[in-house]
C-alpha cells in the first residue's frame, strides 16, 4: 500500500493502489533462486541429464515441461531412473497411448510394490517424527520403522489379509497410521482411511461402499484442549459393516480401554505379540494395482470411491517431491493435514526420498498460532506445508512466525487446498521469511497429487501458481473447448498421466468414473473442475472451483478474486460467496463471518464494495454482504459453496454428514434479506 488511508467507524483503511497517484506495476517476480540456489536443485540436475542423454539444450524448466509433454514415455522413464523407483520386473514401452484417455496403459507387464518403495532405507536416520497437541513427542528411525511394518504385516497375512483385500483407517495422524498402510500395501491390499472427527453415518458411507475387512482405529484425539473418544462411533461403525473380521486399537488417549463390545478387537500391542522382525516379503504386483481408494467431499451426495493405482501413485509422487518439492535425503518436511486428505498420501510418500516426515496431530492453533512455527524451530523443517486458510489465519492473528523462531533452514513453504490471493504472497515474505520458495501448488483427490506446482529453480510471481506439472498436459479451455492463453476458463489435462484414477469402486463398466471427468469435452479431454488462467510467466491462477463460479449477466466469476480482497481486512474471518437465482439472472451474494468483537456496519459493507469494485471490475461487487455466525465446511476443512447454494434456494443438501459443522447451514436458510432487491 501507498501510505494513504481513510477513517471508517474508528478505523483507519488503507487505499488501494489505484486511490492514490503513486502506482506501481509488479513487473519483478517476487522472489528468485540465487545461481548457486538454481545449481543445487533436483529439477536442475534432472534437465541437465535430459540434455546429455537426448542431445538437447533444454535451458529452464518451461523448455524441458514442453519436452516433456512431447515425448511423455520417455521422459516418465527418465523420472524412474532418476528418482531411483524399484520395479521387480520392467516394462518394455512405457506407455501405450489412445485418444481416449482413459484406455491409455502405462508400464504394462511391469510390477512393484509400493511399501517396498517407500522402505527401501533401513538406517538410523529418522523417518517419523509425531508431534501432538498435548505435547508427545515420538520418532521411528527408517530400521525401526521397517521393523514395525514387519511385524504387523506378519499379523495382518495371519488375519488372511492378501491381495485386493481392503483395509482400512479411521485414525488420527499417527505413526501408526502410516505403519498400517506400509504393512496394507506390502501384501497387495488396499488402503483407505478417513479421519476420526467423521461421524457414524459419515464413516459408513465411505467404508460401506469398499467393504474393509480390517479396521484401525484409535481410542480418541486431543483437539483444541479437548480429549474426544472414537469407540462410541467404532461401535455402531461395526454394527452396520459386518464385512469387517478384526479391528485393531491404538491407545492414544491412554485411557482404560473397553473394547470388548467391538467385533474381534485387540490393542495394538497384542495384535503385534508374538510376532518377530523380520524381512519382509513384499508382493510383487502390476504397475495399476489398487493401492489407495479416495473419497469425494460427498457434500452433494454419496461420496465417489476413487481408487489410484500403486506405480501410478508412486511416480507422480516421486515427480512432484523430488523435482518440483526439491526434496532431499537430508530434509525434513511437513504438511498440516489429517489422513482424510490427499496431502496425507502425498506426504507420507517423503519417505520413498528417505527424508524425516514430521506428523502433528490436533490444533494448529492450541494454546495458540505459535504452535506450527514453534515446531518448525525444534524440528528445522526445510518444508512446510499447510494450506491458504491456515496462512490467512495466521496473518489475521497479527502474528509474524519469522520474529521470534529460528526459520534459518527452511526453504520450501507449500500451500494447497484453496487460491493463495497475491497478498498473501507479500505477507510471506514479509512477515515468515525473504529468502525462500513460496510454492502454491493445486490438484486433487481426483489424481491424488497436483496439476500446478512449484518451481525450485525458477523465480515465484506473486499470485501465481510457478508451473504446470511437468509431463502433464494442462490447458485451459473456454465453454466451446478452444484452448486459451491469459483468459480465464476451464482447466482440462489434455494427454494421459500415470495417476488417473484405476476407476471407481463399485463401477462396473466405468460409467460414473466416465461421466465424471470426461463428459463435458470428450474422452480425449479430462475435464478437472477448475477455474484458471495460463499466465505469460508459463505458470497458473487458480480461481476457485468450476462449479462455484458465478454467472451473473453471463459474466463467469471466480469466487477467489472476491475472497482475496475482503479476507485482506482484519474484521473479516472468512467469506463465502454463492449465486442467487434472482429475476431471470444471477445475483452476487457475499456472506462473512466477522472477526472476534467486529460486526458489518453499513458503513464497512459499502466500503467493501468500493474495494471489489476497484480491485476487480464492477461485474464482482455483490448485491447483498450478509453477516452469519458460521460457514459450513468439508470434513477436510474447505468451505462448501455448493451446499450453501443449495440451502439460499431452499434446496436439500445431499450429503451433511460430509460436513464438519453441519449446524452451520442454518445460519443461511430463510433470510429475510435474500428476498429483497
Amino acid at each position: 500500500m501507498c501510505g494513504k488511508s481513510i477513517r471508517i467507524d474508528d478505523r483507519v483503511f488503507p487505499l488501494s493502489l489505484s486511490e492514490t497517484e503513486d502506482v506501481h506495476v509488479m513487473d519483478k517476480p517476487i522472489w528468485t533462486p540465487s545461481a548457486m540456489q538454481m545449481n543445487h536443485t533436483n529439477i536442475t540436475a534432472f534437465r541437465l541429464s535430459i540434455n546429455g542423454r537426448y542431445g538437447l539444450d533444454l535451458r529452464d524448466t518451461q523448455e524441458l515441461y514442453n519436452w516433456s509433454i512431447c515425448e511423455p514415455g520417455s521422459f516418465w522413464s527418465e523420472v524412474v531412473e532418476f528418482t531411483g523407483i524399484k520395479f521387480r520386473t520392467t516394462a518394455e514401452n512405457p506407455l501405450q497411448s489412445s485418444e481416449i484417455l482413459y484406455e491409455s496403459h502405462w508400464f504394462e507387464g511391469a510390477t512393484l510394490n509400493f511399501a517396498e518403495n517407500l522402505l527401501r532405507y533401513r538406517d538410523d536416520r529418522l523417518a517419523l517424527v509425531f508431534r501432538g497437541e498435548a505435547g508427545e513427542r515420538r520418532t521411528f528411525s527408517y530400521a525401526q520403522l521397517y521393523d514395525e511394518v514387519s511385524r504387523l504385516a506378519a499379523a495382518l497375512r495371519e488375519q488372511g489379509v492378501g491381495v485386493g483385500d481392503r483395509v482400512a483407517g479411521f485414525m488420527p495422524n499417527l505413526p501408526e497410521t502410516v505403519i498400517a498402510m506400509l504393512a496394507a500395501a506390502s501384501l497387495g491390499a488396499i488402503w483407505s482411511s478417513c479421519s476420526p472427527d467423521f461421524g457414524v453415518q459419515g464413516v459408513i458411507d465411505r467404508f460401506g461402499q469398499i467393504e474393509p475387512v480390517v479396521l484401525f482405529t484409535a481410542d480418541g484425539y486431543n483437539y483444541g484442549g479437548k480429549r474426544i473418544e472414537s469407540l462410541s462411533t467404532v461401535r455402531e461403525v461395526c454394527e452396520t459393516l459386518t464385512s469387517i473380521r478384526k479391528v485393531v486399537v491404538v491407545p492414544y488417549l491412554q485411557e482404560a480401554q473397553e473394547i470388548e463390545e467391538l467385533c474381534e478387537a485387540e490393542l495394538w500391542e497384542d495384535f503385534l505379540a508374538g510376532q518377530p522382525t523380520a524381512p519382509i516379503d513384499f508382493v510383487p504386483l502390476p504397475f495399476d494395482h489398487p493401492l489407495y481408494i479416495m473419497y469425494s467431499s460427498g457434500t452433494t451426495g454419496l461420496p465417489k470411491s476413487i481408487v489410484h493405482g500403486a506405480g501410478g501413485t508412486l511416480l507422480q509422487h516421486a515427480k512432484e517431491l523430488v523435482l518440483h518439492t526439491d526434496l532431499k535425503r537430508k530434509d525434513t518436511i511437513f504438511y498440516f493435514t489429517t489422513c482424510g486428505w490427499m496431502m496425507w498420501n502425498w506426504l507420507i510418500s517423503s519417505l520413498f526420498v528417505g527424508a524425516t516426515v514430521v506428523l502433528y496431530d490436533g490444533n494448529p492453533f492450541f494454546p495458540d498460532g505459535n504452535r506450527l512455527w514453534k515446531m518448525a524451530d525444534e524440528e528445522k523443517l526445510t518444508h512446510f506445508g499447510t494450506s491458504a486458510k491456515y496462512l490467512q489465519a495466521v496473518e489475521n492473528a497479527g502474528l509474524i512466525p519469522g520474529e521470534g523462531h529460528d526459520l534459518s533452514e527452511l526453504r520450501v513453504i507449500l500451500s494447497t487446498g484453496s487460491p493463495l490471493a497475491p497478498e498473501q504472497f507479500d505477507w510471506v515474505y514479509g512477515s515468515i521469511k525473504s529468502d525462500l520458495q513460496l510454492a502454491s501448488i493445486s490438484g486433487g483427490t481426483d489424481i491424488i497429487s497436483c496439476f500446478a506446482l512449484g518451481d525450485p529453480s525458477g523465480p515465484v510471481w506473486r499470485g501465481e501458481l510457478q508451473t504446470r506439472g511437468l509431463g502433464m498436459a494442462v490447458e485451459i479451455f473456454d465453454e466451446t473447448g478452444r484452448s486459451l492463453a491469459g483468459e480465464k476458463g476451464e482447466l482440462v489435462c489434455t494427454a494421459p498421466f500415470p495417476s488417473m484414477p484405476v476407476g471407481f469402486w463399485n463401477d462396473e463398466g466405468g460409467s460414473r468414473y466416465r461421466a465424471a471427468y470426461f463428459e463435458r469435452f470428450g474422452g480425449s479431454i479430462w475435464h478437472h473442475g477448475d477455474y484458471a488462467e495460463l499466465t505469460e510467466h508459463g505458470g497458473l491462477i487458480i480461481y476457485g472451483r468450476s462449479d462455484s463460479v458465478l454467472n451473473p449477466g453471463g459474466v463467469r466469476i471466480g469466487t477467489a478474486e472476491i475472497y482475496r480482497v475482503v479476507e485482506q481486512f482484519e474484521e473479516v474471518a472468512e467469506a463465502i460467496c454463492v449465486g442467487q437465482r434472482w429475476n431471470g439472472d444471477v445475483r452476487i451474494i457475499l456472506f462473512l463471518k466477522m472477526s472476534e468483537g467486529y460486526e458489518l456496519t453499513d458503513e464497512l459493507r459499502q466500503y467493501l464494495k468500493r474495494r471489489i469494485r476497484e480491485e476487480e471490475t464492477p461485474r464482482h461487487i455483490p448485491s447483498k454482504i450478509i453477516q452469519v455466525a458460521d460457514i459450513p465446511r468439508t470434513i477436510s476443512g474447505k468451505i462448501t459453496e455448493v451446499a450453501v447454494r443449495k440451502v439460499i434456494h431452499g434446496e436439500e443438501v445431499g450429503n451433511r454428514d460430509a460436513l464438519k459443522n453441519p449446524e452451520a447451514l442454518e445460519y443461511f436458510r430463510d433470510l429475510s434479506e435474500l428476498n429483497e432487491e
